[in-house]
């Protein structure tokens, strides 16, 4: 299989890109990405030194999309904006691209005749669950973010385009994930990073916001399967089975790594801030095979390790250095299409 990986220098997809390697010598990799902030070539440093894997530097609202998608048979679609925090300063970023973008993606998709598209959505469009229940596949979209509002709107674009003109499309919609690469941005790997460096841990509000979390290789794994065995036209839930208070996953990490819990500093929650997320993932298991297999407390331990053995990384992503590593080592090397 020849397959198109967007977003590819980002968390999840440079994982993605990582486990596909791994698994699938058949494959043929092109790794598309527009290396915004959240892009770090860095991620896929191991890859590109393999033939099978090849660069692509576009977005994906660009016209001249189609082009790598030539000959391809199959896209998984990572490319989006995603931080949340973001999504409320300004929100313009994220129509472009979550919306416009995936728009553009998918006419480029039907004139290049690819057999196969995966659309990797959150659990986030479902909205804010109380203290009990699952999102299903059948839960109501309820956004409460303009990220998530983008999201869902991605998705229904997708769906829309199976329903009308048969689009060999599947959506995923998967809680949240933690592991190596991802931005320091997000809970996690801030709360490690300010851990390590004996800087505040800053928590939303009290804390008490629970989030379902799966770790990264988990999450690949779900793709494979819905890649390869999934029903078109379908959504799949992907969730790790594990609800923790955000409280309890900075204690986890201060424990880890030694530290005090005073080094917890409660700031203002952010507007609209979701109380509880929690998938139920049995469609995914029962159709596709595919459960979780890291736990919560493995899975936290392996990711502090790697941040704590990759400093440098995590130096040049807090600093901005990375953001000079695709001029200096790879624009000579990178195909582009853009005139």
């Amino acid at each position: 299989m020849k397959l198109l990986v967007t977003g590819g220098a980002g968390f999840i997809g440079s994982n993605f890109v990582h486990h596909a390697l791994a698994n699938h010598p058949e494959w043929q990799l092109t790794i598309l990405d527009k290396l915004t902030y959240a892009g770090n070539l860095k991620n896929l440093e191991p890859a590109l030194q393999q033939g099978r894997c090849e660069f692509v530097q576009m977005d994906i609202c660009d016209r001249e999309v189609v082009e790598p998608l030539r000959g391809c048979d199959a896209v998984i679609h990572f490319a989006a904006e995603s931080h949340v925090d973001r999504s409320i300063e300004d929100a313009s970023a994220f129509v472009r691209t979550n919306v416009d973008g995936t728009h553009n993606l998918i006419q480029a998709c039907r004139e290049a005749r690819v057999r196969r598209f995966v659309h990797v959505s959150t659990d986030e469009v479902y909205g804010s669950l109380g203290e009990k229940g699952y999102f299903t596949e059948q839960s109501p979209l309820q956004p409460n973010s303009p990220y998530a509002a983008t999201k869902a709107a991605s998705d229904l674009l997708v769906l829309a385009y199976v329903h009308t003109y048969r689009f060999p499309a599947l959506v995923t919609r998967c809680s949240n994930n933690y592991g190596p690469y991802q931005f320091p941005e997000k809970f996690i790997p801030l709360m490690i990073a300010q851990a390590m460096a004996a800087e505040r841990l800053p928590v939303y509000g009290t804390g008490l916001n629970i989030r379902d979390w799966i770790h990264v290789s988990d999450h690949c794994r779900a793709l494979d399967v819905v890649l390869r065995r999934g029903r078109e036209g379908e959504v799949y839930n992907i969730g790790g089975g594990c609800e923790m208070r955000n409280i309890e996953v900075a204690k986890l990490i201060l424990r880890a790594l030694g530290r005090s819990e005073d080094l917890i500093q409660f700031v203002t929650d952010r507007p609209g801030h979701d109380l509880r997320y929690a998938i139920n993932h049995e469609k995914t298991h029962l159709e596709l095979g595919w459960a979780p297999a890291v736990s919560f407390g493995e899975g936290l331990a392996q990711t502090i390790t790697w941040y704590r053995e990759n400093q440098p990384w995590l130096d040049e992503v807090r600093s901005g250095q990375y953001r000079d590593y695709f001029q200096k080592h790879y624009v000579h090397r990178a195909r582009t299409f853009a005139q």
